[in-house]
């Protein structure tokens, strides 16, 4: 029999957050001909999973009851008669935009519009023991990788890829300067695909412990934006060669980092804004802020299915393993990994095993 958590509602993850057990496994006669059957070992959580919980967010309403998440990695266990691409005893990750690629191919790049038939929101994501994907909802995990790395990828993974990679005549190499912010999974993410590149990274963060772990994981610098409120984005930029500042800068924050961003991007830098984990009742940052520093600024929610192909591939060959957090949670402690994540006293992902005792 398999588990599986839902939202019954979105009144906050303490009281929407539903724990059902002993529900039937699909067999796979019941299987559409596109449809596959991934026995789930792993999945993390993204911020987005705290707004889609919560009432009167940018995320919108649900319609519930819908399974939460979108991350994840799992055993195939059973395909629909039209499958092509995977077969059963295939390891695969999940992909957050399914009914996109359906519709437009893996080529196309998920825009607001697509948001709400994301895995996690008005599809059934990830946080089960079996779940029943549509095939495009899937590609093949990493060969190097173990379940929980591996289930980290599908949302703040294929970001960062998307944000280094994604540009074209703006895309990362050796030698760049590159700044993210705070120690959350996507701007570890960004960091560690950056450091790959032969780039140098600068980090902020609230603590020294953090600034220690930042600096492990290969960043050149970090500040601490709690003892520089109000110029930390002139402090990392004294980094750079000469004081030219960054290449590329990754803002999470929203209203309350832009400011300090954009003084810290060069001239026809890329300032990439790809979260809002910051204070959202911060005074709003006017767009022709980009023509006083002379950036270019860029949104991106996660990436193509095809650039999610090109990170498991550079992921295998480059020997990246990505970052998750010390405490890993089981399927039955989502509350806990929630909480966890809501307090923000993780580092990286968080991550939930999903064990199979009757297997």
């Amino acid at each position: 029999m398999a588990r599986q958590w839902i939202l019954n509602s979105q009144k906050g993850f303490e009281n929407s957050l539903e724990y059902q057990e002993n529900i039937q496994i699909p067999a796979a006669s019941d299987l559409g001909p596109k449809e596959v059957l991934v026995k789930m070992f792993a999945a993390s959580l993204n911020y987005r999973e705290l707004m889609i919980a919560t009432p009167g967010t940018m995320a919108g309403p649900i319609q519930p009851p819908v399974i939460p998440g979108c991350d994840g990695a799992g055993l195939v266990e059973a395909t629909g008669s039209a499958v092509r691409d995977f077969r059963v005893g295939d390891r695969v990750v999940t992909h957050l935009a399914p009914k996109l690629v359906e519709a437009s191919g893996n080529d196309a790049p998920p825009t607001m519009a697509d948001v709400h038939d994301m895995l996690g929101f008005r599809r059934d994501g990830t946080l089960r023991s079996y779940a029943v994907f549509p095939e495009a909802a899937l590609v093949p995990a990493p060969k190097s990788l173990d379940w929980l790395p591996a289930s980290t990828l599908t949302c703040t993974w294929v970001t960062a890829w998307n944000a280094l990679y994604g540009l074209e005549g703006n895309q990362i190499g050796p030698g760049s300067w590159v700044l993210v912010q705070g120690t959350g999974g996507l701007s570890i993410a960004v960091l560690q695909l950056a450091v790959a590149a032969g780039a140098n990274v600068v980090g902020t963060t609230s603590t020294d412990d953090k600034a220690s772990r930042l600096s492990t994981l290969g960043a050149v610098h970090t500040a601490n934006y709690r003892l520089n409120p109000e110029s930390w984005g002139t402090e990392v930029r004294n980094h750079t060669p000469n004081g030219r500042g960054f290449d590329i800068v990754i803002d999470v924050g929203g209203y309350q980092t832009l400011p300090q961003s954009l003084t810290a991007v060069r001239p026809d830098g890329l300032l990439l804004i790809l979260g809002g984990v910051g204070d959202m009742n911060a005074e709003p940052v006017p767009i022709f802020a980009a023509v006083e520093h002379t950036c270019v600024v860029r949104g991106i929610f996660g990436g193509s299915r095809t650039q999610f192909y090109e990170l498991v591939k550079y992921i295998d060959e480059n020997g990246v393993r990505p970052a998750v957090d010390d405490v890993v949670f089981e399927l039955a402690e989502i509350k806990e990994a929630y909480r966890r994540l809501s307090e923000k006293k993780h580092f990286a992902k968080v991550v939930i095993r999903i064990d199979h005792p009757d297997a």
